[in-house]
Formats: structure tokens, C-alpha cells, sequence
């Protein structure tokens, strides 16, 4: 194989990676949080959250229910009840409009077990925290409750380098974090309060 030929060689497989890349790689979309008001945060409804479902005086309809990845229930008089992005309340006033159609004048309560909360609610953290984990958001919430969820940085971590990933009014912000400072020096002027759907990254050190 002569040059010439090599080079188109090593151009064209270049060009059908790049191709694939495109075809197979697109980039993720960040959803804003569900969560209009954060000074009246109401817990929301995921997959992987336990429902008990209460029909009074109906206890053969009643009972409790897993959220299943795609957001909705099954009960045994309704297939795919829409449950995730709810608060129970909201939730509890859909199902008696639905049962409606079946009992008269049907009253409805919903509590929550396992609290894991749809994706968009939760606060992550990732890179060089001692337990990279995704943790639904708690009712004022800062990023010194985080750090101890997490218990901490890495060796590693470059905690001042930590940046804070958001969405506000539809746009992808970035905000600079400084852990190393708010958890090794006790500067509390460092913590900062997370809001639902907060992405938090923590880089290596460059030593």
C-alpha cells in the first residue's frame, strides 16, 4: 500500500467515526426542575417511589403501589394512572376524578414511601466526592448537608475547582463552588443553598 492510498485510508476512517460519533452520541438534554416555587417546595412523585393508595371505604381498590420507571401505576381498576412529577395531593384528586366513573363520590389519600423522586428533583454530585451518589432534594437544602450526605471529598479533590450546574429559565448555568474552603477551613460563607435538579462536579487535583 503506497502512501497515497494509505493516507486516504486513515482520512476516510477518520470520517466514518466521525460519522458514527454523530449517528450514536447525542448529548443529553438537562431538564429544568419540576419545582416552580422553592420557597413552597412540595415533595413530587418518581419512579421507584412506593405509593399507599387509600379508597375509604373501597379497601378491595385500595393498597399499595411501586411507580414504575415510565411514571405510572397499575391498580386494579385503572392501568396506566400518569404519577410521576405529582405531589400526593395532586395525585389523590386525579384518582378520585378517575374513579369517578366507577364509585360514587370516591375520597382518596396518597402517602409516599422510599422517597426517591423523579430525576429532575434530585440533587448529584459526581467526580471526587467520597460517595458520588444522586440524592433527592430536602426542604432547604445547602451544599454543607450535601458534603455530609457524601461524606466529603477524595484525597484527590480539587474542591475549589467545583463547579455547580443549573438550569435557569431554560438555560444551562454554571456556578463556581469552593468546598476545599467551606469543609476543610470551615468558611461558611462558602455554602451555598442547592435548589432541585442541582448538578454538582467535583474535579482531581493536579498535583
Amino acid at each position: 500500500m503506497n502512501n497515497k492510498i494509505l493516507k486516504l485510508f486513515v482520512v476516510s476512517s477518520i470520517l466514518f467515526i466521525n460519522a458514527c460519533s454523530n449517528n450514536y452520541l447525542p448529548t443529553a438534554t438537562l431538564y429544568a426542575s419540576k419545582t416552580s416555587d422553592i420557597s413552597q417546595y412540595n415533595y413530587l412523585i418518581g419512579p421507584g417511589d412506593s405509593l399507599n393508595i387509600f379508597v375509604w371505604r373501597n379497601a378491595e381498590i385500595s393498597g399499595t403501589f411501586t411507580v414504575r420507571p415510565d411514571g405510572k401505576i397499575t391498580t386494579s381498576l385503572v392501568e396506566d394512572i400518569p404519577v410521576s412529577g405529582k405531589t400526593p395531593t395532586q395525585l389523590a384528586r386525579n384518582i378520585e376524578q378517575i374513579l369517578s366513573t366507577y364509585i360514587k363520590d370516591p375520597i382518596v389519600t396518597v402517602s409516599v414511601g422510599g422517597f426517591v423522586g423523579p430525576y429532575s428533583e434530585q440533587v448529584r454530585i459526581i467526580g471526587q466526592a467520597s460517595e458520588p451518589k444522586a440524592i433527592n432534594y430536602r426542604e432547604q437544602m445547602t451544599l454543607l448537608d450535601l458534603m455530609v450526605e457524601v461524606g466529603g471529598l477524595t484525597e484527590f479533590a480539587d474542591g475549589d475547582s467545583a463547579k455547580l450546574i443549573r438550569i435557569v429559565a431554560g438555560e444551562q448555568v454554571t456556578y463556581d463552588l469552593r468546598i476545599s474552603q467551606l469543609i476543610n477551613q470551615g468558611d461558611i460563607k462558602a455554602n451555598v443553598d442547592l435548589l432541585p435538579g442541582d448538578i454538582i462536579i467535583v474535579p482531581e487535583a493536579w498535583f
